[in-house]
């Protein structure tokens, strides 16, 4: 029932299936080239995902406020990769700002979420991987209060390093079992 800013990691195009499982009401940002993927383009349009041209970086930033802030209150969460792309090596890429701007500039918490196991839930071809295991663990929020003390640089470093560190204990929970 609250908004938030989502934080998520981005491994796969699974990614953004995965999201889906948790019970919230978002809008994706997400380049306008996945908008002109056949079915998924359409789905993301009606569903009123945010398309944004990469490389537009300012204008980028103005349509996520606007559209983000516009969500936000429709009661409605923004998830964003603050990575801006996927991760090739699977590990946690630098942040961009844009994820951490939006949360203070609509005065919203940023729900950091980490996401593992899907670089191996898609195989070549059409197949898919069922016995694979995704794991996706949502971490406490960072409030809106401590955003708006905080620079967006100081709130996205502690939010990095929170998510690194909860990827390695994933990670190594994993290797246990």
């Amino acid at each position: 029932s609250k908004s938030y800013v989502i934080a998520i990691n981005h491994n796969s195009m699974a990614d953004i299936l995965a999201l889906y499982f948790l019970p919230l009401n978002f809008r994706w940002v997400s380049k306008r080239e996945v908008f002109r993927m056949p079915y998924i383009g359409p789905l993301l349009s009606i569903h009123g995902d945010i398309a944004i041209d990469r490389k537009d970086g300012a204008g980028a930033m103005r349509k996520v406020t606007e559209k983000g802030k516009m969500w936000i209150g429709r009661g409605a969460s923004i998830a964003m990769f603050p990575e801006g792309t996927r991760s090739k090596s699977g590990e946690m890429g630098r942040f961009k700002q844009g994820a951490f701007a939006l949360a203070k500039e609509a005065g919203v918490p940023v729900l950091p979420i980490v996401l593992d196991g899907t670089t191996t839930m898609l195989r070549k071809g059409p197949w898919m991987n069922w016995r694979n295991r995704i794991t996706l663990k949502v971490l406490k929020p960072i409030s809106a209060e401590e955003i708006e003390e905080r620079s967006i640089k100081e709130v996205m470093e502690d939010v990095h390093t929170n998510m690194v560190n909860t990827l390695a204990e994933i990670r190594a929970n994993k290797k246990q079992k």
